[in-house]
């Protein structure tokens, strides 16, 4: 089903959608769990971090200053992503995998950190608020872009785990790559991601903290929907 950010998440009668919000590290299990969790609830679902990544590529295929604000916000600006089946597109052009690429994370990183850049897409992300609900994963949607969500997750995990993680995957999907890079690169994103002045990796006060690093991606699925279900 095509996925496009134009409701505005609000009934008839004035109540907003319910949004549950996904946040954590890089490879901390989040956009599998939000996804897992959106099906068996029906609802929305929100991949915030596939937005800054679509920038971030954009900028690198462009040659644009990653940290340049004007630039990366005129990108924003003219960004109509489309969500299908799992798949993202920009116009014609599918990039679900050119998205996923370590150079683009990182660059994703980079440019997550320019606060302007963070405000030109907040409209965008909350767009996607609708009915029957939403699940919204990412860095800072418990904290900055949906405070009123009925169910604040913040997901961690050991960054050993989580680079093992990524290496799996990026192997499961033909690249090459090694450990010590991946965890190199890993913990330098956490650094920036933690320390920049807006919107910082960090969870919202009433947030609840689970560490997945010893959990199946079906554990932590059931924990959240047995928080969800238990507040609703």
């Amino acid at each position: 089903m095509t996925h496009r950010a134009t409701d505005s998440g609000a009934s008839a009668a004035g109540a907003l959608a319910p949004v549950i919000a996904i946040d954590g590290p890089t490879a901390s299990g989040k956009g599998t769990v939000a996804h897992r969790v959106a099906r068996a609830l029906g609802y929305a679902c929100l991949d915030s971090g596939a937005l800054y990544r679509i920038v971030g590529l954009l900028a690198i295929e462009g040659g644009i200053d990653q940290g340049g604000a004007e630039a990366l916000c005129a990108l924003a600006a003219n960004l109509e992503p489309v969500f299908e089946d799992g798949r993202i597109w920009i116009s014609s052009r599918e990039i679900t995998e050119d998205i996923r690429r370590e150079d683009v994370g990182a660059a994703a990183s980079r440019v997550a950190a320019v606060a302007p850049l963070r405000l030109a897409l907040l409209d965008l992300q909350r767009r996607h608020r609708r009915f029957p609900g939403l699940v919204a994963d990412g860095r800072d949607m418990g904290t900055v872009v949906f405070p009123d969500a009925v169910l604040k997750v913040f997901l961690v995990a050991d960054v050993q785990v989580r680079a093992e993680r990524r290496l799996k995957q990026l192997k499961d999907k033909g690249y090459s790559a090694t450990l010590t890079v991946l965890l190199r690169g890993m913990q330098e994103r956490d650094q920036r991601d933690q320390s920049r002045e807006f919107a910082p990796l960090a969870p919202a006060p009433d947030a609840r903290v689970l560490d997945s690093s010893a959990l199946t991606a079906d554990a932590v699925v059931a924990q959240v929907l047995q928080w969800y279900r238990g507040s609703a």
